[in-house]
């Protein structure tokens, strides 16, 4: 069993920036896939972010250029850096990891006022 803890949610005002991590209970090196999913409310959720084993990068069109996806394997994390926050940003997001399995972290709140 894999638990996935986020971190780094929070109110912040449009064109703020906000970091978010995600701290794996065993080794990332594994992990056919890592990424950040969000749901806004009334909204299914989405994919934001996700990092591929062999290095490739995936972002949703919405939020290139302002949010950048990073691993570290030393500190089993995945985080996701956020720029240029805008409202329609608000959701829960919640950390991913696939490896023929798929585990969810239990998500974190980011709500950008305008």
């Amino acid at each position: 069993q894999v638990q996935l803890v986020e971190s780094g949610g929070g109110l912040v005002q449009a064109g703020g920036s906000l970091r978010l991590s995600c701290a794996a209970s065993r080794s990332i090196l594994g992990f056919v896939v890592m990424g950040w999913y969000r749901q806004a409310p009334g909204k299914q959720r989405e994919l934001v972010a996700e990092i591929i084993s062999g290095g490739t990068i995936n972002y949703v069109d919405s939020v290139k250029g302002r949010f950048t996806i990073s691993r570290d394997h030393t500190k089993n994390t995945v985080d996701l850096q956020m720029n240029s926050l805008k409202p329609e940003d608000t959701a829960v997001y919640y950390c991913n990891a696939r490896y023929g399995l798929t585990y969810w972290g239990k998500g974190t709140l980011v709500t950008v006022s305008s």
